[in-house]
């Protein structure tokens, strides 16, 4: 089971999930949003980097999750390391903020009775400490999630292409046009989810046509749409990215 809110932090989603054992194998993975994520995960904090491809968590890690998915090109700046250096993997908070510093917080989640707003305060705090979200990453989010191109969007910010990519690196994890092909797919899926056909959800998202959209489907999330559509009917409240569990 798994529910999300908005978060009081900008652009962020508060989430909490329960897994079961018995039904883990027909979940929807975990598929590539463009977000990095905190998570507790019965008693252990992780950091969910940006991901490249779907994902599927580790039975290993519990069953129950509460998480701050922070928004695209943010989550760097709260967590203190370049979103490149985590892409894929699931981290230990420890190694990013020391055993000391990430042990109290473990704690102080585990015993607060509301593990997911805990997180969320922590998150709220570490954005204080940073300040700002830098514009520049917001603007170029803006300008593909509407459908732009890679050079309309670094002539927009007023960056070379190489410049764009250094920048793109250390806020997503990866290009703009990964970036740019993870976002298309996820306004895809979101067109899904709510019962438009696949032909229709791929132009409404940019792709050049519904097969387009199968080969983008089966390089980013390792299914295909219909295998996808089946899975998200069984979802009471299903999550589009890297915000479910670890």
């Amino acid at each position: 089971m798994y529910a999300e809110r908005a978060s009081r932090l900008a652009g962020a989603v508060v989430w909490t999930a329960v897994r079961d054992s018995r039904t883990a194998d027909r979940a929807l993975p975990v598929l590539p949003d463009g977000c990095m994520d905190l998570i507790w995960a019965d008693g252990r904090l992780l950091v969910a980097g940006p991901d490249t491809r779907a994902h599927r968590p580790d039975p290993a890690l519990g069953e129950r999750f509460a998480g701050v998915r922070f928004a695209p090109g943010t989550g760097p700046l709260f967590l203190g390391v370049p979103a490149h250096e985590l892409r894929d993997l699931r981290t230990d908070l420890s190694e990013l903020s020391g055993a000391a510093e990430a042990g109290r917080l473990a704690a102080r989640v585990g015993r607060a009775a509301d593990p997911a707003a805990e997180l969320e305060a922590e998150a709220l705090r570490r954005a204080a400490a940073a300040g700002p979200p830098d514009p520049l990453t917001g603007a170029v989010v803006r300008l593909l999630e509407a459908g732009g191109t890679v050079a309309a969007a670094a002539e927009e910010v007023g960056l070379g292409a190489r410049q764009l990519h250094r920048r793109c690196l250390d806020a997503f994890g990866y290009g703009p046009k990964t970036l740019a092909r993870v976002l298309r797919l996820q306004r895809a899926l979101r067109l899904v989810r709510l019962g438009a056909p696949f032909v229709d959800a791929a132009a409404a998202s940019g792709c050049a046509d519904q097969a387009h959209l199968a080969r983008e489907m089966r390089d980013l999330a390792g299914m295909t749409l219909g295998a996808y559509a089946e899975s998200a009917k069984s979802e009471t409240s299903q999550p589009s990215g890297s915000s479910t569990t670890a």
